[in-house]
């Protein structure tokens, strides 16, 4: 850690050492480095400015579609919370969102301004700052349908700004790498349409996601994309994991009885236990179908 000796001021919270389990939705993991909660985009822009470009930087959002390996995360992790960076403001038919904001309140405020087009964001466990990083998306829709444009900051602390084309976007991705560019704020467009419709949508797709999906639980989301012309947790059915508990160096995790593309942790899970039942799973599949499912959960930090 000798790189991390001297990190510059800030007016946010600089946290070495921080244990990083807590602020992911599996409650597993090792210690970062360092963690740094900017005060607001001027106090991020000039801690990245001058912060020794040798020091990795990692984004953790609300940490609901990762898992943060056992062995902690090397470098600096940038953690965008609180009210500076959850802001949404409407203007006609257009939203513009922090990085920070959760994906749900972002619907919920298209709902308030009767903009259509954004409903599917209240089936999204996340941030809008992961949203434009992976092509988001649920239920037919992707962020690539209603994006704009977006602003951040690159790892030298210089703006960007980016429109809908720059992301390349295709299933679950973006050509702009993971990291390399901290999303500050994104504008949507959706269609007018009455407040009361649009609430009728979202409150249809939470339903649906309540009665469908184990919310309540440790999980991470969706573990593994769809490959082309199959749905992965019918493959994660099928070869006989659903509810199956497997253990590596802990207590243990396993598939969700309520939908088996969502990984769980029953309680005394390690990084480990997640991640290899991931990817036990995956070869069990590839060896049975031929078919090969990979990670939508980002997997981050050190194994030990």
């Amino acid at each position: 850690m000798a790189s991390l000796e001297n990190l510059p001021t800030v007016r946010g919270k600089l946290l070495l050492n921080e244990p990083l389990g807590p602020y992911t939705w599996f409650r597993v993991g090792g210690a970062a480095d360092a963690l740094f909660i900017p005060a607001d985009a001027d106090d991020l822009a000039d801690f990245l400015k001058a912060l020794d470009r040798s020091v990795p930087v990692t984004v953790l959002g609300v940490g609901s579609n990762v898992i943060v390996r056992d062995g902690g995360v090397a470098g600096v992790v940038v953690r965008l919370a609180g009210r500076p960076w959850a802001q949404i403001t409407t203007d006609g038919d257009t939203l513009t969102a922090g990085a920070g904001a959760l994906d749900s309140m972002v619907a919920k405020a298209s709902a308030r301004a009767g903009i259509a087009g954004l409903e599917f964001y209240a089936g999204i466990p996340g941030t809008i700052g992961g949203a434009l990083t992976m092509n988001a998306g649920c239920y037919g829709s992707e962020t690539k349908d209603v994006l704009v444009s977006a602003r951040g900051l690159t790892r030298t602390g210089d703006w960007v700004d980016y429109a809908l084309a720059d992301f390349g976007y295709t299933y679950r991705h973006s050509v702009v790498p993971e990291n390399e560019i901290i999303w500050v704020e994104a504008t949507y467009r959706g269609a007018p349409d009455a407040p009361e419709a649009v609430q009728a949508r979202i409150d249809e797709i939470t339903s649906r996601r309540e009665l469908t999906q184990p919310i309540r639980e440790k999980t991470g989301g969706s573990t593994f994309k769809n490959p082309p012309g199959h749905s992965s947790w019918k493959l994660v059915d099928a070869a006989g994991w659903r509810g199956k508990l497997f253990a590596v160096s802990g207590g243990g995790a396993k598939f969700s009885e309520l939908h088996s593309n969502f990984m769980i942790n029953p309680g005394e899970a390690t990084a480990a236990d997640i991640e290899g039942l991931g990817e036990a799973v995956r070869a069990d599949v590839q060896a049975k179908t031929g078919v090969q499912l990979d990670w939508e959960i980002k997997r981050i930090g050190r194994s030990s």
